[in-house]
């Protein structure tokens, strides 16, 4: 396979990323365009894409059992970070992963450490004394991760990072989202959304000890920085994608400011959603970014307190996660598209990285036809008339 690499502008100096890709186009819905730092690859998923039924509680362990098909002689393990980031994790991919590992008839475990990288590191533990071959991680931060797959490479499991890469780490496999084109998807609608004229802007970023965080921001303001009739009144970090301490950060902000802000680049829906309550109470409505395409999320835009966000179909990136992990645990060798480069530890990783999509009042429907989220869900209530508007039912 014939690789490029691309620069990756202001994500080496902060975290140590860099990605290199396959020539090929991107075949993303939104009329962005690649500059430095997106990777430009995708992956087509076949058919038959993992639904999003009823999930586990957070923390229990979910497993299946080999039934059957194809030469199977491994085990797969996977953890989930927390419920806090996103609702994603148990309500999306936790089901996802189970359909593909059940059908696959790989057995597999799949649990969440809610937060705690302790706990995290007892499950990896535990996962490796039971046998598993192949094991998948979100990271709660790089340090912890690069521990477990350490203590994994050491014990002949094979790692893969899901969503997250591991900065130092030891993974042999990535699955993830171009990240630098999430941000630069927020970055576009919010310029969209301000319509022009002279705005000061916030920016309220993802956990500084998640590496996606920094591609967010990175990707954000390389289309914001250049345009000088934005004033960057204010940028703050959320440690560990709080949103409760999201809505303390901002209210702190909004104050120091007295009000005068137009527009905030939330790095996802809940992030989106503290900035929104903030407003709300103080009478203003303005354009505020998010990411994740979630209930929550989408109603907002539905009301017009959001502009917009950025869907991430976690059922292409679950079938790519499961598609690595039964390759693997079938002792054959997955399918990738280029490589993405820790230069922290001065390697490159074998990756997958699918496309994300900007979504707006316009195209909503996308995300429910897709099945990221249900119609029965979005549109309840208040909710319901704009749903109607927006042609779903």
């Amino acid at each position: 396979m014939r690789l490029r690499t691309l620069a990756v502008t202001g994500v080496i100096a902060t975290g140590g990323l860099l990605l290199a890709a396959c020539g090929g186009a991107s075949n993303t819905a939104s009329s962005a365009t690649s500059a430095a730092g997106s990777v430009a690859n995708s992956v087509t998923s076949a058919a038959g894409s993992a639904g999003s039924s009823a999930s586990s509680s957070a923390g229990a362990s979910s497993s299946s059992a080999a039934g059957g098909g194809g030469a199977v002689t491994g085990k797969v393990g996977v953890i989930l970070p927390d419920t806090k980031s996103s609702a994603r994790w148990e309500t999306q991919d936790r089901p996802a992963l189970q359909k593909a590992f059940e059908a696959a008839g790989v057995e597999s475990d799949i649990q969440n450490a809610n937060g705690d990288k302790a706990a995290m590191a007892t499950i990896a533990d535990q996962m490796i004394a039971n046998g598993v071959t192949v094991l998948a991680i979100v990271n709660l931060d790089n340090e912890s991760g690069a521990a477990i797959e350490n203590k994994a490479k050491a014990q002949g499991v094979q790692t893969i990072d899901y969503d997250r890469l591991t900065l130092g780490g030891s993974a042999d496999y990535y699955v993830s989202f171009d990240n630098t084109e999430v941000g630069k998807l927020q970055g576009e609608g919010l310029n969209k959304c301000l319509g022009g004229g002279d705005k000061n802007i916030v920016f309220l970023n993802g956990s500084p000890s998640d590496s996606n965080a920094t591609q967010f921001s990175a990707g954000a303001h390389s289309v914001l920085d250049s345009m000088s009739n934005y004033k960057q009144v204010a940028e703050q970090a959320v440690p560990d994608w709080d949103n409760q301490q999201a809505g303390t950060i901002y209210e702190q902000i909004f104050t120091a400011q007295a009000g005068n802000i137009q527009g905030v680049l939330a790095a996802n829906d809940g992030l989106g959603n503290a900035v929104i309550a903030v407003n709300k109470k103080n009478g203003l409505q303005i354009p505020v970014t998010g990411q994740d395409a979630t209930v929550q999320g989408l109603q907002n835009i539905l009301a017009g307190d959001q502009c917009m966000t950025v869907f991430k179909d976690t059922n292409k990136e679950a079938k790519a996660l499961s598609d690595v992990a039964i390759a693997l645990a079938k002792g054959e060798s997955p399918t990738t598209t280029g490589t993405v480069q820790d230069t922290n530890g001065n390697r490159e990783v074998k990756a997958i990285l699918e496309t994300p999509e900007a979504i707006t009042k316009d195209n909503v429907k996308t995300v429910v036809d897709a099945g990221g989220v249900t119609a029965a869900e979005l549109c309840t209530g208040d909710y319901a008339a704009a749903c109607t508007t927006a042609g779903i039912s």
